[in-house]
């Protein structure tokens, strides 16, 4: 994707670098961008399949997508999305993601019967249009303003993800915060993961029941044939890139494991 070679250099607004200058942080993606699908070329498990095209001011662009198919994947296999890049402001979501896929490109590790889409970069524009305050994780998936968002809703209704896993960075804070939406209320108002799970990195739940949410994925959740899981990790904006990436990629990994159990026993699989 050479296009995004193009992406400000600007300061985040509101979240600060870690040392590291948006412009390096740009060269790093496009860098492992291009790693990744020279991988997933020669990967039996991981499949780079750009989404798209969406048209904008008279050109075409792709939403970055790559797929992990597990051993035995099937149709009633556990469907699920990760989403970064939202905010226009912050890639270091982006480039922790990306680092979870090339892991699972190299050593795929996390079991059989699973479907999971990685959409690292979801604000394209934001980016290549070098405006610091596009942010679209608040946006509404049932009625999108932006082109992205429009395609993942009609992407999602198609594919009928289980859940659906946005990482973001966080400001003052100094422990990874997970907060569960979901319209399914007692279904999802325990923890998927135990301290143990999430040891070394210090983490904090937050559990949220909204019946009628109006932004985010579950607003298309009268379109799907179930009500589906939004979790969101934010992760410290302050933590050094190499431990920032390591806590998405440990906590990702051990949650996907967790609720592909949970599903099965759901569904008695």
């Amino acid at each position: 994707m050479p296009a995004l070679m193009s992406i400000s250099s600007s300061r985040p607004a509101t979240v600060a670098p870690h040392r590291s200058t948006s412009l390096s942080l740009v060269a790093a993606i496009g860098d492992q961008l291009s790693r990744l699908y020279g991988l997933a070329e020669r990967s039996d498990f991981v499949f780079g399949t750009p989404l798209g095209p969406f048209l904008n001011a008279g050109r075409h662009h792709h939403l970055p997508r790559f797929v992990y198919f597990g051993p035995h994947t099937s149709e009633e296999s556990p469907r699920l999305a990760f989403l970064a890049g939202l905010d226009s402001r912050d890639l270091r979501p982006t480039l922790a993601l990306l680092h979870l896929v090339e892991e699972l490109a190299v050593r795929p590790d996390l079991g059989q019967s699973l479907n999971v889409s990685f959409y690292p970069l979801v604000n394209v524009l934001g980016h290549l249009q070098s405006d610091p305050a596009r942010d679209l994780s608040g946006e509404r998936w049932s009625a999108p303003a932006s082109p992205e968002i429009d395609l993942l809703a009609k992407d999602a209704r198609l594919r009928t993800y289980h859940a659906f896993v946005r990482v973001e960075s966080s400001v003052g804070e100094d422990v990874v915060t997970l907060r569960v939406r979901s319209t399914r209320g007692g279904d999802f108002g325990v923890p998927f993961l135990s301290s143990a799970d999430t040891d070394p990195f210090p983490v904090r739940w937050e559990i949220e029941a909204d019946p009628a949410p109006v932004s985010g994925p579950l607003s298309i959740g009268e379109d799907l044939p179930f009500r589906p899981l939004d979790l969101t990790v934010r992760v410290p904006a302050d933590w050094p890139p190499e431990y920032y990436r390591e806590a998405v990629a440990s906590i990702l990994k051990r949650f996907i494991i967790r609720y592909r159990a949970f599903l099965a026993y759901g569904q008695h699989l």
